[in-house]
């Protein structure tokens, strides 16, 4: 069995009265795959803020690498290896594609975006951000500017900016959100490529996407996790079906 990559324990996030997570026990082994699901209000969000570095946890322990990184903030998480793509996409839409990539090699890199401008003429920039544009297949589209790309485009952009920094692990926070059948089912073709040479943590509703990606799935639930498992063991248990999937699954 792989060795876990990243181990949660007892993690608590609490706004006023409400436990957004609730003494979460959590790992992901190297390798894996694993989605974290639950219906609206459960606390995905919250929980995957805390493993980036976004928000900080009122109690717990994270721990990646066999590191302690509970107390780091998100830039420094993300020079350890944690790339995150948000629910909603955040790109630099006045840029062109190829630029924002650029933009996240330069930030891994250690540079200053204050340098940008004469950065843009970097072949050590711009040749890594050409390449990860065109494993994610938008090569040809690498001189468009971002607001002009189609929305799930915008998403793919999102993911190529968080592989510039690359990342051991990639949290992804509902990656085919608002995207068209088609458009879906590319970006789950494509995850499938990352699978196996990329940790990641999957936060997804669509439901055709988690089973077809995730080694393991965890079930959150008013902020505690219900059920882990693989996606026939998740599929087949009670307690999830009442909490969650329901009698279509």
């Amino acid at each position: 069995m792989a060795e876990a990559l990243l181990e949660v324990r007892g993690l608590r996030k609490a706004f006023g009265a409400l436990a957004a997570t609730d003494g979460v026990d959590f790992e992901v082994r190297e390798g894996e795959t694993h989605a974290i699901i639950g219906p609206n209000g459960a606390g995905k969000t919250t929980f995957i803020s805390q493993l980036s570095g976004m928000l900080q946890p009122d109690a717990g322990a994270i721990r990646f690498a066999g590191e302690d990184i509970t107390a780091l903030p998100a830039p420094a998480r993300s020079k350890k290896g944690l790339a995150r793509s948000f629910q909603i996409t955040s790109i630099y839409r006045d840029f062109t594609a190829l630029d924002n990539v650029a933009l996240a090699v330069q930030a891994h890199a250690g540079h200053s975006f204050h340098f940008w401008r004469p950065a843009q003429e970097e072949e050590a920039l711009r040749a890594p951000a050409r390449a990860t544009l065109e494993q994610v297949g938008l090569g040809a589209r690498a001189d468009v500017l971002a607001a002009n790309l189609a929305h799930g485009e915008q998403r793919q952009l999102e993911i190529a900016m968080a592989l510039a920094t690359a990342p051991r692990l990639l949290l992804l926070d509902e990656p085919v959100a608002g995207m068209g059948t088609d458009e879906s089912q590319r970006m789950v073709q494509f995850l499938g490529t990352l699978k196996g040479g990329k940790t990641m943590i999957l936060v997804e509703h669509d439901m055709d996407a988690v089973f077809t990606l995730a080694d393991r799935i965890s079930v959150l639930v008013y902020g505690r996790i219900i059920a882990t498992g693989r996606p026939a063991e998740i599929r087949a248990n009670p307690e999830v079906r009442a909490a969650y999937l329901g009698e279509e699954s």
